[in-house]
Protein backbone atom coordinates (compact mmCIF):
# COMPACT_ATOMS: atom_id res chain seq x y z
CA UNK A 1 0.00 0.00 0.00
CA UNK A 2 0.94 3.28 -0.85
CA UNK A 3 2.44 5.60 1.94
CA UNK A 4 -0.26 8.13 3.28
CA UNK A 5 0.02 11.97 1.40
CA UNK A 6 -1.24 14.93 2.90
CA UNK A 7 -2.75 17.43 0.30
CA UNK A 8 -3.52 19.87 2.11
CA UNK A 9 -6.03 22.51 1.16
CA UNK A 10 -5.80 23.01 -2.60
CA UNK A 11 -5.85 26.90 -3.25
CA UNK A 12 -8.31 25.99 -6.15
CA UNK A 13 -11.44 28.38 -7.37
CA UNK A 14 -14.45 28.73 -5.29
CA UNK A 15 -12.18 27.60 -1.87
CA UNK A 16 -11.02 23.90 -3.16
CA UNK A 17 -11.71 21.54 -0.31
CA UNK A 18 -9.41 21.08 2.25
CA UNK A 19 -9.72 17.00 2.19
CA UNK A 20 -6.19 15.70 3.57
CA UNK A 21 -6.94 11.83 3.98
CA UNK A 22 -8.93 9.18 4.02
CA UNK A 23 -9.37 7.01 7.56
CA UNK A 24 -10.64 4.02 8.68
CA UNK A 25 -13.61 4.56 11.34
CA UNK A 26 -12.41 0.90 13.35
CA UNK A 27 -9.29 0.36 13.00
CA UNK A 28 -7.83 4.07 12.07
CA UNK A 29 -5.47 3.33 9.23
CA UNK A 30 -4.96 6.14 6.72
CA UNK A 31 -5.46 6.30 2.68
CA UNK A 32 -4.65 9.09 0.19
CA UNK A 33 -7.46 10.65 -0.49
CA UNK A 34 -7.21 11.47 -4.07
CA UNK A 35 -6.90 7.64 -5.00
CA UNK A 36 -9.75 5.19 -5.69
CA UNK A 37 -10.78 3.18 -2.22
CA UNK A 38 -14.10 1.46 -0.91
CA UNK A 39 -13.81 -0.53 2.00
CA UNK A 40 -10.36 -0.07 4.43
CA UNK A 41 -8.04 -2.52 3.36
CA UNK A 42 -6.70 -3.63 6.18
CA UNK A 43 -9.72 -4.25 8.54
CA UNK A 44 -13.09 -4.28 5.96
CA UNK A 45 -14.83 -1.35 7.84
CA UNK A 46 -15.71 1.73 6.92
CA UNK A 47 -13.60 4.60 5.54
CA UNK A 48 -14.17 8.53 6.04
CA UNK A 49 -12.75 11.63 4.44
CA UNK A 50 -11.16 13.85 6.73
CA UNK A 51 -10.29 17.69 6.17
CA UNK A 52 -7.63 20.23 7.04
CA UNK A 53 -10.35 22.10 9.49
CA UNK A 54 -7.90 24.53 10.71
CA UNK A 55 -7.25 25.41 7.27
CA UNK A 56 -11.25 25.86 6.61
CA UNK A 57 -11.74 28.29 9.41
CA UNK A 58 -10.17 31.10 6.88
CA UNK A 59 -13.47 30.97 4.83
CA UNK A 60 -15.39 29.27 6.94
CA UNK A 61 -16.67 31.90 9.53
CA UNK A 62 -20.48 32.48 9.51
CA UNK A 63 -20.38 35.55 7.91
CA UNK A 64 -18.48 34.49 4.92
CA UNK A 65 -21.03 31.46 4.77
CA UNK A 66 -24.22 33.74 4.97
CA UNK A 67 -22.69 35.84 1.73
CA UNK A 68 -22.62 32.38 -0.29
CA UNK A 69 -25.11 32.18 -2.68
CA UNK A 70 -24.42 28.43 -3.64
CA UNK A 71 -27.59 26.76 -1.80
CA UNK A 72 -26.83 22.93 -2.50
CA UNK A 73 -24.76 20.27 -1.19
CA UNK A 74 -21.56 22.27 -2.27
CA UNK A 75 -22.34 25.58 -0.13
CA UNK A 76 -19.70 24.65 2.30
CA UNK A 77 -17.05 22.76 -0.46
CA UNK A 78 -14.10 23.20 1.78
CA UNK A 79 -15.31 20.15 3.84
CA UNK A 80 -17.01 18.52 1.02
CA UNK A 81 -14.21 15.60 -0.53
CA UNK A 82 -14.38 17.03 -4.49
CA UNK A 83 -11.22 19.47 -5.04
CA UNK A 84 -11.86 21.07 -8.29
CA UNK A 85 -15.31 22.80 -8.40
CA UNK A 86 -15.92 21.57 -12.37
CA UNK A 87 -16.63 18.09 -10.96
CA UNK A 88 -18.64 19.43 -8.37
CA UNK A 89 -22.46 18.59 -10.89
CA UNK A 90 -26.02 19.63 -9.33
CA UNK A 91 -29.12 19.14 -10.19
CA UNK A 92 -30.06 21.44 -7.38
CA UNK A 93 -30.14 18.98 -4.37
CA UNK A 94 -29.98 20.37 -0.91
CA UNK A 95 -31.25 23.01 0.93
CA UNK A 96 -34.67 21.50 1.70
CA UNK A 97 -36.70 23.82 4.07
CA UNK A 98 -37.64 22.71 7.54
CA UNK A 99 -41.37 23.53 8.22
CA UNK A 100 -43.21 23.31 11.22
CA UNK A 101 -45.44 20.72 12.01
CA UNK A 102 -48.20 22.58 14.20
CA UNK A 103 -50.82 20.31 13.96
CA UNK A 104 -49.77 17.35 14.45
CA UNK A 105 -47.75 18.44 17.22
CA UNK A 106 -50.52 20.09 19.34
CA UNK A 107 -52.10 16.29 18.47
CA UNK A 108 -48.64 15.01 20.20
CA UNK A 109 -48.65 17.91 22.73
CA UNK A 110 -45.29 18.75 21.13
CA UNK A 111 -44.62 22.06 21.03
CA UNK A 112 -41.63 22.71 18.71
CA UNK A 113 -42.42 19.83 15.88
CA UNK A 114 -40.84 19.90 12.08
CA UNK A 115 -39.72 18.05 9.29
CA UNK A 116 -36.84 18.73 7.37
CA UNK A 117 -38.47 17.77 3.91
CA UNK A 118 -36.54 16.19 1.32
CA UNK A 119 -38.76 14.52 -0.63
CA UNK A 120 -37.97 18.12 -2.89
CA UNK A 121 -34.61 17.09 -3.34
CA UNK A 122 -34.18 16.38 -7.60
CA UNK A 123 -35.32 12.64 -7.62
CA UNK A 124 -37.53 13.04 -4.29
CA UNK A 125 -35.61 11.70 -1.89
CA UNK A 126 -32.39 12.52 0.18
CA UNK A 127 -30.56 10.00 -1.61
CA UNK A 128 -29.89 12.62 -4.16
CA UNK A 129 -27.61 14.01 -1.78
CA UNK A 130 -25.18 11.13 -1.11
CA UNK A 131 -25.00 10.58 -5.12
CA UNK A 132 -24.15 14.02 -6.36
CA UNK A 133 -21.06 13.27 -4.29
CA UNK A 134 -20.44 10.24 -4.84
CA UNK A 135 -20.46 10.30 -8.77
CA UNK A 136 -18.71 14.10 -8.46
CA UNK A 137 -16.01 12.41 -6.55
CA UNK A 138 -16.10 9.49 -9.16
CA UNK A 139 -15.73 12.05 -12.31
CA UNK A 140 -12.66 13.78 -10.51
CA UNK A 141 -11.38 10.50 -9.54
CA UNK A 142 -11.89 9.58 -13.70
CA UNK A 143 -14.61 6.91 -13.21
CA UNK A 144 -16.83 6.28 -15.86
CA UNK A 145 -19.22 3.22 -14.61
CA UNK A 146 -20.79 2.78 -11.14
CA UNK A 147 -22.77 -0.22 -9.24
CA UNK A 148 -24.72 -0.33 -6.58
CA UNK A 149 -28.02 -2.52 -4.96
CA UNK A 150 -30.86 -0.39 -4.17
CA UNK A 151 -34.33 -0.81 -2.51
CA UNK A 152 -34.98 1.82 -5.26
CA UNK A 153 -34.42 5.13 -4.48
CA UNK A 154 -30.88 5.39 -4.67
CA UNK A 155 -30.71 3.82 -8.22
CA UNK A 156 -33.53 6.29 -9.45
CA UNK A 157 -30.78 8.91 -7.69
CA UNK A 158 -27.43 7.45 -9.23
CA UNK A 159 -29.49 6.79 -12.74
CA UNK A 160 -30.16 10.96 -12.60
CA UNK A 161 -26.49 11.96 -11.62
CA UNK A 162 -24.45 9.41 -13.93
CA UNK A 163 -26.81 10.67 -16.54
CA UNK A 164 -26.06 14.47 -15.98
CA UNK A 165 -22.36 13.31 -15.98
CA UNK A 166 -22.70 11.20 -19.18
CA UNK A 167 -21.03 8.20 -17.53
CA UNK A 168 -23.15 4.80 -16.56
CA UNK A 169 -24.95 3.73 -13.71
CA UNK A 170 -25.38 -0.26 -13.17
CA UNK A 171 -28.16 -1.43 -10.51
CA UNK A 172 -29.18 -4.26 -8.75
CA UNK A 173 -32.48 -4.07 -6.83
CA UNK A 174 -35.22 -5.92 -5.21
CA UNK A 175 -38.12 -7.59 -7.55
CA UNK A 176 -40.78 -5.91 -5.56
CA UNK A 177 -39.25 -2.38 -5.51
CA UNK A 178 -42.22 0.02 -6.95
CA UNK A 179 -42.63 -0.01 -10.40
CA UNK A 180 -42.28 3.89 -11.09
CA UNK A 181 -38.90 3.92 -9.39
CA UNK A 182 -38.01 0.99 -11.81
CA UNK A 183 -39.28 3.02 -14.59
CA UNK A 184 -37.18 6.29 -13.08
CA UNK A 185 -33.62 4.05 -13.09
CA UNK A 186 -34.21 2.53 -16.92
CA UNK A 187 -35.81 5.56 -18.22
CA UNK A 188 -32.60 7.95 -16.92
CA UNK A 189 -30.13 5.63 -18.22
CA UNK A 190 -29.34 3.05 -15.96
CA UNK A 191 -29.38 -0.81 -16.31
CA UNK A 192 -31.40 -2.39 -14.04
CA UNK A 193 -31.27 -5.78 -12.85
CA UNK A 194 -33.84 -7.21 -10.75
CA UNK A 195 -33.27 -9.73 -8.24
CA UNK A 196 -35.03 -12.18 -6.73
CA UNK A 197 -34.26 -11.54 -2.72
CA UNK A 198 -34.08 -8.87 -0.32
CA UNK A 199 -31.71 -5.97 -0.74
CA UNK A 200 -28.40 -8.04 0.90
CA UNK A 201 -28.75 -10.32 -2.15
CA UNK A 202 -29.11 -7.51 -4.44
CA UNK A 203 -25.64 -6.16 -2.89
CA UNK A 204 -24.26 -9.47 -3.66
CA UNK A 205 -25.36 -9.78 -7.33
CA UNK A 206 -23.59 -6.05 -7.18
CA UNK A 207 -20.30 -6.96 -5.98
CA UNK A 208 -20.30 -10.07 -8.34
CA UNK A 209 -20.75 -7.42 -11.31
CA UNK A 210 -18.06 -5.01 -9.75
CA UNK A 211 -15.18 -7.38 -9.29
CA UNK A 212 -16.30 -9.04 -12.88
CA UNK A 213 -16.45 -5.45 -14.56
CA UNK A 214 -13.96 -3.16 -12.57
CA UNK A 215 -16.90 -1.17 -11.63
CA UNK A 216 -16.68 1.29 -8.93
CA UNK A 217 -19.42 0.03 -6.10
CA UNK A 218 -21.31 2.97 -4.71
CA UNK A 219 -22.73 0.79 -2.16
CA UNK A 220 -24.05 2.21 1.21
CA UNK A 221 -21.12 3.29 3.35
CA UNK A 222 -18.82 0.69 0.94
CA UNK A 223 -17.18 3.99 -0.06
CA UNK A 224 -16.05 7.31 1.00
CA UNK A 225 -18.28 10.15 -0.41
CA UNK A 226 -21.95 9.42 0.05
CA UNK A 227 -21.74 9.66 3.51
CA UNK A 228 -20.10 13.21 2.89
CA UNK A 229 -23.09 14.24 0.80
CA UNK A 230 -25.58 13.12 3.70
CA UNK A 231 -23.92 14.86 6.41
CA UNK A 232 -25.13 18.06 4.63
CA UNK A 233 -28.26 17.53 5.94
CA UNK A 234 -26.33 18.51 9.80
CA UNK A 235 -24.60 21.38 8.13
CA UNK A 236 -28.21 22.79 6.60
CA UNK A 237 -29.75 21.92 9.78
CA UNK A 238 -27.48 24.05 12.33
CA UNK A 239 -27.21 27.04 9.97
CA UNK A 240 -31.38 27.39 9.41
CA UNK A 241 -31.58 26.83 13.69
CA UNK A 242 -29.09 29.67 13.01
CA UNK A 243 -26.54 27.79 15.13
CA UNK A 244 -28.00 25.77 16.92
CA UNK A 245 -28.92 22.50 16.74
CA UNK A 246 -32.71 20.91 18.41
CA UNK A 247 -32.73 18.62 21.10
CA UNK A 248 -33.82 15.52 19.00
CA UNK A 249 -33.42 14.39 15.63
CA UNK A 250 -36.06 11.59 14.50
CA UNK A 251 -34.47 9.31 11.87
CA UNK A 252 -35.53 6.31 9.61
CA UNK A 253 -32.69 4.03 9.39
CA UNK A 254 -31.91 1.20 7.15
CA UNK A 255 -27.78 1.17 5.87
CA UNK A 256 -27.72 4.09 8.16
CA UNK A 257 -25.84 6.89 6.03
CA UNK A 258 -27.83 9.99 6.85
CA UNK A 259 -27.43 9.54 10.85
CA UNK A 260 -24.03 8.89 10.75
CA UNK A 261 -23.07 11.52 8.20
CA UNK A 262 -25.12 14.41 10.20
CA UNK A 263 -23.22 13.13 13.78
CA UNK A 264 -19.86 13.49 11.69
CA UNK A 265 -21.34 17.39 10.39
CA UNK A 266 -21.54 17.94 14.04
CA UNK A 267 -17.98 17.41 15.03
CA UNK A 268 -17.01 19.44 11.97
CA UNK A 269 -18.90 22.24 12.67
CA UNK A 270 -18.40 21.82 16.18
CA UNK A 271 -14.44 22.05 15.42
CA UNK A 272 -14.71 24.81 13.21
CA UNK A 273 -16.48 27.41 15.79
CA UNK A 274 -19.46 27.05 14.08
CA UNK A 275 -21.55 25.44 16.68
CA UNK A 276 -20.87 24.56 20.73
CA UNK A 277 -20.21 20.87 21.83
CA UNK A 278 -24.21 20.21 22.56
CA UNK A 279 -25.62 17.72 20.39
CA UNK A 280 -29.12 16.42 19.58
CA UNK A 281 -30.21 13.03 20.76
CA UNK A 282 -30.20 10.99 17.48
CA UNK A 283 -33.04 8.56 17.41
CA UNK A 284 -33.22 5.36 14.81
CA UNK A 285 -36.48 3.78 13.52
CA UNK A 286 -36.97 0.80 12.05
CA UNK A 287 -39.82 -1.52 10.73
CA UNK A 288 -41.18 -4.30 13.36
CA UNK A 289 -40.31 -6.81 10.75
CA UNK A 290 -36.87 -5.43 10.45
CA UNK A 291 -35.09 -3.86 13.29
CA UNK A 292 -31.40 -5.30 13.72
CA UNK A 293 -30.31 -1.55 15.12
CA UNK A 294 -33.00 -1.34 17.54
CA UNK A 295 -32.26 -5.08 19.11
CA UNK A 296 -28.69 -4.61 19.04
CA UNK A 297 -28.77 -0.58 20.88
CA UNK A 298 -30.78 -3.01 23.33
CA UNK A 299 -29.05 -5.62 23.75
CA UNK A 300 -26.12 -3.02 24.42
CA UNK A 301 -24.18 -5.04 20.96
CA UNK A 302 -21.23 -3.24 19.40
CA UNK A 303 -22.30 -4.75 16.24
CA UNK A 304 -25.85 -5.50 14.97
CA UNK A 305 -26.44 -9.08 14.01
CA UNK A 306 -28.93 -9.60 10.39
CA UNK A 307 -32.44 -9.25 10.91
CA UNK A 308 -33.59 -12.89 9.55
CA UNK A 309 -36.90 -13.05 7.67
CA UNK A 310 -36.88 -9.06 6.91
CA UNK A 311 -40.54 -7.89 5.86
CA UNK A 312 -42.18 -4.35 5.79
CA UNK A 313 -43.71 -1.89 2.87
CA UNK A 314 -41.33 0.27 3.43
CA UNK A 315 -38.14 -1.15 1.31
CA UNK A 316 -35.84 1.65 2.32
CA UNK A 317 -35.33 1.16 5.69
CA UNK A 318 -35.87 -2.97 5.22
CA UNK A 319 -32.54 -3.16 5.60
CA UNK A 320 -31.52 -7.09 7.10
CA UNK A 321 -27.24 -6.18 8.12
CA UNK A 322 -25.86 -2.74 7.23
CA UNK A 323 -21.44 -2.28 7.13
CA UNK A 324 -22.39 1.12 9.32
CA UNK A 325 -24.20 -0.68 12.17
CA UNK A 326 -20.92 0.06 14.43
CA UNK A 327 -21.14 4.07 13.40
CA UNK A 328 -25.49 4.37 14.16
CA UNK A 329 -24.92 2.80 17.58
CA UNK A 330 -21.85 5.04 18.49
CA UNK A 331 -24.30 8.27 17.13
CA UNK A 332 -27.06 6.69 19.54
CA UNK A 333 -25.30 5.44 22.72
CA UNK A 334 -22.87 9.20 22.61
CA UNK A 335 -26.26 11.33 22.40
CA UNK A 336 -28.26 9.58 24.59
CA UNK A 337 -30.56 8.82 21.78
CA UNK A 338 -32.20 5.48 21.40
CA UNK A 339 -33.49 3.36 18.56
CA UNK A 340 -37.47 1.85 18.23
CA UNK A 341 -39.18 -0.17 16.08
CA UNK A 342 -42.88 0.65 14.77
CA UNK A 343 -45.19 -2.00 12.58
CA UNK A 344 -46.22 -0.96 8.96
CA UNK A 345 -49.92 -0.48 9.76
CA UNK A 346 -48.46 2.28 12.30
CA UNK A 347 -46.35 3.88 9.31
CA UNK A 348 -49.50 3.69 7.04
CA UNK A 349 -51.79 5.29 9.57
CA UNK A 350 -48.77 7.86 10.29
CA UNK A 351 -48.59 8.57 6.10
CA UNK A 352 -52.35 9.27 5.94
CA UNK A 353 -52.61 11.38 9.16
CA UNK A 354 -49.32 13.65 7.98
CA UNK A 355 -50.97 14.17 5.07
CA UNK A 356 -53.95 14.82 6.28
CA UNK A 357 -53.25 17.50 8.78
CA UNK A 358 -50.52 18.91 7.45
CA UNK A 359 -50.93 18.55 3.84
CA UNK A 360 -47.67 17.01 3.66
CA UNK A 361 -47.40 13.53 1.67
CA UNK A 362 -44.30 11.65 2.65
CA UNK A 363 -43.15 7.63 2.06
CA UNK A 364 -43.46 5.10 4.18
CA UNK A 365 -39.88 5.28 5.11
CA UNK A 366 -40.28 8.82 6.44
CA UNK A 367 -43.78 8.06 7.56
CA UNK A 368 -41.83 5.78 10.49
CA UNK A 369 -40.68 8.96 11.67
CA UNK A 370 -44.56 10.22 11.99
CA UNK A 371 -45.57 7.27 13.95
CA UNK A 372 -42.54 6.66 15.55
CA UNK A 373 -42.86 9.91 17.83
CA UNK A 374 -46.33 9.41 18.76
CA UNK A 375 -45.11 6.29 20.77
CA UNK A 376 -41.76 7.84 21.98
CA UNK A 377 -44.42 10.34 24.00
CA UNK A 378 -46.56 8.01 24.99
CA UNK A 379 -42.99 6.16 26.62
CA UNK A 380 -42.05 9.39 27.43
CA UNK A 381 -38.87 9.94 25.91
CA UNK A 382 -39.83 13.52 24.43
CA UNK A 383 -40.39 16.12 26.39
CA UNK A 384 -43.57 18.84 25.41
CA UNK A 385 -40.59 21.27 25.54
CA UNK A 386 -38.09 19.76 23.26
CA UNK A 387 -37.28 20.86 19.80
CA UNK A 388 -37.99 17.91 17.67
CA UNK A 389 -36.40 17.48 14.05
CA UNK A 390 -38.51 14.44 11.86
CA UNK A 391 -36.69 13.70 8.20
CA UNK A 392 -39.00 13.10 6.11
CA UNK A 393 -36.41 11.42 3.63
CA UNK A 394 -38.71 11.10 0.65
CA UNK A 395 -41.59 12.10 -0.90
CA UNK A 396 -44.94 10.53 -1.15
CA UNK A 397 -45.00 10.77 -4.90
CA UNK A 398 -42.26 8.33 -5.31
CA UNK A 399 -44.79 5.65 -3.48
CA UNK A 400 -47.26 6.43 -5.41
CA UNK A 401 -48.89 2.93 -5.44
CA UNK A 402 -49.07 3.23 -1.68
CA UNK A 403 -52.31 6.11 -1.82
Amino acid sequence: MNAVKEIGCLKLKNNGSCITKLVCTNCKKEFIANEKHNLCDFCGKVLYPRYDLEKAKETLSKELIQMRKVHNIWRLNEIMPVNDSKYRITLGEGWTPIITLKNIGHDFGLKDLYIKDEGLNPTGTFKSRGLCAAVSKGLELGLADFVMPSAGNAGAALSAYTAHAGVKAHIFVPQDTPEFIQKEIKYMGGELTLVDGLINVAGQKAKEAEIKNGWFSVSTLKEPYRVEGKKTMGFELAEQFDWTLPDVIIYPTGGGTGIVGMWKAFKELEILGLIGNKRPKMVTVQPTGCQPIVRAFKNDDKFAKPWENAHSFAGGIRVPSAIGDYLILNSLRESKGTAIAVDDSEIKKAMYKLAKVEGIMICPEAAATVAATEKLVEDGFLAPSEKIVLFGTGSGFTTPDNW
